[in-house]
């Protein structure tokens, strides 16, 4: 097993964990020896320059690459206060002119899936060779806008996680969970099972200081809430408290659909403001800067701006854009169901309502 030990000397600056051994990473102390997160990193760095050097071929690379447009960067919408940006365009060219490349904290990037979606401006049938080559492509874009401590957070289904996990690991990145979103409410058919399930997928520049805050989205513990298991409450901090595993679902996770309240119109394929929530306070903090490249219905920024984060969002649809806008300046339907519970009253209504 292994312990998080804060390298953060100030509250103003980035909080920073290096990860410290407990056990050996051959010896787990418990069965299975699944919680050894510090040999699974050091297996990452170990390979790292291997897979730059090595000679790896998909199927994107056999496809040509995108040649960014010129021109001056202009934004369709902004706002002070935090600071919050949204460009209309293709977000290989926007990434590219980006005065803010190198320096963004966190970006979060839910890519359309080549589905055959008929969206209002943007071909989702691309030939395979051709839609990894984009993957690759605004992969590339975000690697580059990262800062040295900075995340890149990616919601993809199936068909295409393990092409994107190789790129980042050959681009230089280091994987820090393969996460799951879980939702019950997945569309019937009988062909195969049911889809329940979307991959989120958290890679970071460098593992050891990268922004990461797990103080803030901590959840009632099943010891606490099913066995009422007294050493939880015993603790000196989170009582009864623990960091949430990597398969993500709960109340107020199932896919946004039918009268629920975050549900924007005519927008598709919807991230519970939860999720984003959980991503953007574990991974930033307040005056970071945070950027989506496929913005949709805007809920990156949304909750952005809710939490004090600066924020950037990149839209190939100006009328998605418009209406991702609006609710950004409305601001979030649920703020706080991802956070960490402050108080025994806060503990004890969650107990009751699960």
């Amino acid at each position: 097993m292994a312990c998080l030990v804060c390298c953060s000397s100030s509250p103003e600056s980035h909080t920073r964990y290096t990860l410290q051994p407990m056990s050996s990473p051959t010896e787990p102390n418990r069965p299975g020896g699944y919680a050894l997160p510090t040999g699974a990193l050091q297996a990452q760095r170990r390979a790292k320059r291997e897979l730059e050097q090595a000679d790896i071929n998909l199927l994107g690379d056999t496809a040509k690459p995108h040649e960014p447009t010129k021109g001056r960067l202009k934004a369709a919408h902004s706002a002070r206060n935090p600071n919050t940006r949204v460009y209309v365009g293709d977000c290989r060219d926007v990434l590219a002119k980006l005065p803010e490349r190198g320096e963004v904290d966190l970006i979060f990037a839910d890519p359309p899936f080549n589905w055959d979606v008929p969206y209002e401006s943007w071909r989702d049938g691309m030939s395979r060779a051709e839609y990894e080559r984009f993957t690759f492509d605004w992969l590339d874009g975000c690697i580059d806008a990262l800062s040295p401590t900075g995340s890149l957070w990616v919601n993809i289904p199936d068909d295409t996680a393990a092409e994107i996990v190789v790129h980042l690991k050959r681009r230089g990145l280091t994987m820090i969970n393969w996460c799951v979103w879980h939702f019950r409410f997945g569309q019937n058919r009988d062909s195969s099972f049911i889809m329940s399930k979307v991959h989120a997928l958290y890679f970071a520049k460098d593992p050891d200081q990268r922004i990461w805050n797990p103080e803030h989205i901590m959840e009632l513990s099943d010891r606490a809430s099913v066995y009422a298991d007294p050493r939880t409450m015993a603790k000196d901090q989170n009582k009864g408290l623990r960091l949430p595993m990597d398969v993500w679902y709960g109340k107020y996770w199932g896919r946004i659909q039918g009268n629920n309240k975050e549900r924007r119109h005519q927008h598709h394929n919807q991230i519970p403001e939860v999720y984003l929530e959980r991503v953007i306070l574990a991974c930033s903090n307040e005056g970071d800067l945070v950027l989506d490249p496929f913005l949709g219905s805007g809920g990156t920024c949304t909750v952005a701006k809710s939490w004090g984060r600066r924020s950037i969002g990149i839209e190939h649809s100006a009328v998605n854009a418009k209406s991702a806008w609006e609710r950004i300046q409305n601001g979030m339907v649920r703020k706080g169901a991802a956070a960490t519970p402050t108080e025994e009253a806060s503990l004890n209504r969650r107990r009751r309502s699960d």
